[in-house]
């Protein structure tokens, strides 16, 4: 009789208020409060950690982006893109989406300014961080260095059987 009543019961990860802090599994991160109504968000590009997140309601833009480890070093933060999809019990009729750069989120001088950009997420937003591979010397030089240190190797192996076959 127990064995129905156990394959109908609710996924942990899925309740409003769920006991465990932070929760990685499959690209799934769990930041949500026992206490507080929590929504699903999801956090595409060029972050650390990009996956779909449990937060509480009322977290922002800039909120979400540390829950993800902040952005990766490849990232644009002058293309960050808020995508709120249609939801028609949130009062959302039709695809929205939102601009966000650095400024808006990081500033100092623009905490106070009215027309400062943090959006307040809802469920299902869709965080977008823009960016593009970097090319850096220092990639380079490890591969250089480890092709020399072979050649070197092998030049020393090739002297060293010359002088051994002359012997």
């Amino acid at each position: 009789m127990l064995l129905p009543a156990a394959s109908f019961s609710q996924l942990d990860r899925q309740k409003v208020g769920n006991e465990s802090f932070f929760n990685q599994q499959g690209g799934f991160f769990n930041y949500g409060d026992k206490d507080k109504v929590n929504i699903d968000v999801n956090v595409w590009g060029f972050v650390k950690f990009p996956g779909k997140y449990l937060i509480p309601e009322g977290s922002t833009v800039q909120d979400l982006i540390s829950y993800s480890g902040g952005p990766s070093v490849e990232a644009k933060l002058e293309e960050i893109i808020l995508f709120r999809p249609k939801n028609d019990s949130l009062g959302n009729f039709k695809d929205e989406i939102f601009s966000v750069t650095y400024n808006d989120l990081f500033w100092e001088e623009l905490k106070h300014k009215k027309d400062r950009i943090n959006p307040i997420l809802k469920p299902g937003d869709i965080l977008i961080l823009k960016g593009e591979p970097r090319y850096f010397a220092r990639d380079n030089v490890n591969f250089i260095l480890s092709i020399s240190a072979v050649l070197i190797s092998l030049g020393i192996l090739v002297v060293t059987a010359i002088s051994v076959g002359k012997q």
